[in-house]
């Protein structure tokens, strides 16, 4: 069923009711494809549905990852499918103490025959990248990727090359092993848009798992979509109507992160050492537009915002010395301020 703009909605958008039904028509049309990809992820990957929407949020509001899960949990096989059915271009780095920067994005290589030297890319230079445990790798090779990630350009001595796109940077962390790691500074974190943290699959879950994998043949996923439908995808995602109350709404929760006492969340007071940044509102905006664009939507509801908002938010907050002590968690900080900011 095609979705219709609610009756409570309208009274917010009457002067553009008939622009907002054509969009959610065209872009129940061009959705189409994101039910191809789930359901052909879902032959190989059971359950971790939350993991695959995600993936497609990342890829349709052009931001990064931050997947967070103990090994085993599917989470290169999602990417790598993901890339499959797209007939995508993948590279997976591991990231390792002794990497560098050269690594990922490539060198200058001396040619003796010519005498000169020509650019040699890296494997940066794809649609879907996985960058396996990034936490495992110094600063200076967490930067050069970042950048790129930033930038969506490399530079390789006096050259600069434009990245593919779709771009989209799966980087994984495992919150288990500690030693040997270098944990991303918080300014590199905000860049990605959202930080997923993924868990294990429930018993009957695990069962399926355990008959797909062990039996005659292991399944696998084909090509179903294109490149060009997600890069036109991601400009009808820039259009889905966001109503100027849920722009307001999607401020305050954000603000409220910075100044819960200014939004009457007493019980906050001294838990939150540093707010979302302004890249928080955007990427939150973003992204509900982009659960709107899965859901087969051309407008913003409450519930798309409420749906993301962890996602966005967990890494962007930094808690006190007394909430960490109190055992308190940024899940639990971001909960209040759902419950306490009045949904308009």
């Amino acid at each position: 069923m095609r979705p219709q703009i609610p009756p409570t909605d309208r009274r917010a958008v009457a002067m553009t009711y008939d622009e907002i039904q054509r969009l959610s028509e065209r872009i129940y049309e061009a959705s189409e494809f994101v039910e191809r990809i789930i359901n052909e992820i879902s032959k190989v990957i059971v359950g971790q549905r939350y993991l695959i929407e995600r993936l497609l949020v990342g890829l349709l509001a052009d931001g990064h990852i931050l997947v967070e899960g103990v090994p085993g949990l599917a989470k290169t096989m999602a990417v790598r499918c993901l890339a499959e059915t797209l007939d995508a271009k993948f590279q997976r780095i591991q990231f390792t103490p002794d990497l560098l920067p050269a690594d990922i994005i490539g060198t200058m290589v001396y040619d003796q025959r010519t005498g000169t030297f020509t650019p040699k890319k890296g494997p940066i230079f794809a649609n879907i990248i996985l960058a396996d445990e990034i936490n495992r790798a110094p600063a200076k090779v967490q930067s050069a990727l970042l950048e790129a990630m930033q930038e969506r350009q490399v530079t390789i001595g006096e050259q600069t090359f434009k990245l593919e796109e779709p771009f989209l940077v799966m980087a994984t962390q495992n919150p288990i092993e500690h030693e040997g790691t270098y944990p991303l500074p918080e300014a590199q974190i905000d860049r990605f848009m959202l930080k997923l943290k993924v868990t294990y699959p429930s018993r009957d879950e695990e069962l399926e798992i355990l008959r797909r994998m062990t039996g005659e043949e292991v399944p696998w996923v084909r090509q179903v979509a294109t490149t060009q439908e997600v890069l036109n995808a991601r400009k009808l995602v820039r259009q889905v109507y966001l109503d100027e109350k849920l722009a307001k709404y999607i401020v305050d929760l954000v603000s409220a992160t910075r100044d819960p006492k200014g939004y009457g969340i007493t019980d906050l007071n001294g838990m939150i050492e540093y707010g979302a940044s302004p890249r928080a509102t955007i990427y939150l905006a973003l992204a509900s537009k982009a659960m709107a664009f899965l859901r087969r939507r051309g407008f913003v509801l409450p519930e798309d915002i409420h749906a993301i908002a962890h996602d966005v938010l967990r890494h962007r907050i930094i808690l006190s010395y007394e909430a960490e002590a109190e055992e308190i968690t940024t899940e639990w900080v971001i909960d209040r301020i759902l419950r306490r900011i009045p949904v308009p």
